[in-house]
């Protein structure tokens, strides 16, 4: 995910297109529904958005004293025409030396073309412009140094104001401040300094963004993990799964299974990580299993299984969701999801491994001997040799 979301121009965004995201996320909303708006993938959304920290760019306009598309092609014809630079001048209520120096500057008398010229000006504007805290090196180690204290860009500014009340030079907006940590291209503030963020956000995000109506809180039917019942906690019956999934690079995920109380793992392979994709994968993997180890599905609040009823209805297994941000619920599949680690590091690409090759993994996994096992392998302990096949 990291290579490509860092492109500012995305090969397959448009100028127009980029117009309308900046808009869509101006008015709050989310990169799912500007991805699907523009019929882009949310993650290449995402790579526009947080190269340049959450501000939209500002929107250009010509300044009302610059010469217009229509003065240089009067400029062009007088030229043409033979006349001279004071009349063409007088002609168009300018002054002389205005004239003059815009001929010279886009080939002179013999080159000049008004398209040509108005394009280049347009360019010219495009000058990047020094931040505050990019030119005054005080100010800078001053707003480090509270930033380090967990002091907040606002807090910051305003104390400022007040310290230095007749000193310009040490005076800076909160907006710079956030900008000049988000816009890491600037290269002003380190990044380090972003965990001292209450939000801990790493862009900005608009005013009116809101998680209303999203639909991480819209798993119909969700049964709580507090409905589950007792024996899965005692983990005396084997069949109750906790499962996740882990993400790679370019949005690439692997499904994991962990059988509560043998530890006993099954990977699942899975092309996306819409629900559709993924409970067809997982009811594939689970009907490889006796009816005797069907018993139960814990998982976080992720949309990825949205379709719980229609996975319930294909294995006769019943799923139950943890409580937000509550990842200990769920012990089992953290702790395993950690030693496939060794098989799968984080940020590489998830997608070129196979199912088999999954299962290969799983086996190995499997058939290590684990101390909260009393040096049992998992397999064993569930009573069997090797992980399902297909």
């Amino acid at each position: 995910m990291v290579d490509y979301m860092t492109q500012v121009c995305r090969p397959g965004i448009s100028e127009e297109q980029k117009v309308e995201l900046w808009r869509r996320w101006d008015d709050g909303e989310s990169l799912s529904d500007i991805g699907r708006a523009l019929g882009k993938r949310a993650c290449s959304i995402f790579g526009v958005v947080t190269t340049r920290g959450g501000f939209s760019p500002a929107i250009r306009r010509r300044s009302r004293l610059a010469l217009t598309l229509r003065e240089r092609e009067e400029i062009s014809r007088g030229i043409s025409a033979g006349i001279g630079v004071r009349q063409i001048a007088y002609s168009l209520g300018r002054a002389p030396s205005t004239v003059s120096r815009e001929i010279a500057r886009h080939g002179g008398l013999r080159r000049y073309r008004a398209s040509d010229a108005d394009v280049a000006a347009w360019e010219h504007t495009l000058r990047p412009k020094r931040c505050r805290l990019a030119s005054h090196a005080k100010l800078r180690a001053v707003v480090a140094d509270k930033l380090a204290l967990d002091w907040s860009p606002e807090q910051i500014s305003g104390w400022l104001a007040v310290t230095y009340p007749n000193d310009d030079s040490m005076r800076v907006s909160h907006e710079t401040i956030y900008r000049s940590l988000f816009v890491q291209a600037r290269g002003v503030l380190k990044k380090e300094l972003m965990s001292h963020l209450r939000s801990r956000r790493k862009m900005r995000h608009s005013k009116r963004a809101t998680t209303e109506g999203q639909p991480r809180a819209q798993i119909i039917d969700a049964v709580s993990i507090r409905e589950r019942p007792a024996d899965v906690n005692d983990r005396a019956v084997p069949g109750h799964w906790e499962g996740d999934l882990i993400s790679g690079s370019n949005n690439t995920h692997i499904a994991t299974l962990v059988e509560r109380r043998s530890r006993f793992t099954m990977l699942v392979k899975v092309t996306g990580k819409d629900t559709a994709t993924v409970v067809r994968a997982l009811s594939s993997q689970v009907k490889t299993l006796p009816s005797q180890l069907r018993r139960t599905l814990t998982w976080d609040r992720g949309m990825e299984l949205a379709n719980h009823r229609q996975f319930t209805v294909a294995t006769g297994v019943k799923v139950y969701f943890c409580d937000p941000q509550s990842p200990w619920q769920r012990g089992t599949n953290e702790n395993t999801n950690r030693l496939l680690r060794q098989y799968f590091p984080k940020r590489t690409d998830l997608s070129g491994h196979s199912q088999s090759a999954l299962n290969k993994v799983a086996m190995q996994l499997n058939q290590r001997p684990r101390k909260t096992l009393g040096f049992q392998t998992p397999a064993a302990k569930l009573g069997l040799c090797v992980a399902p096949t297909h």
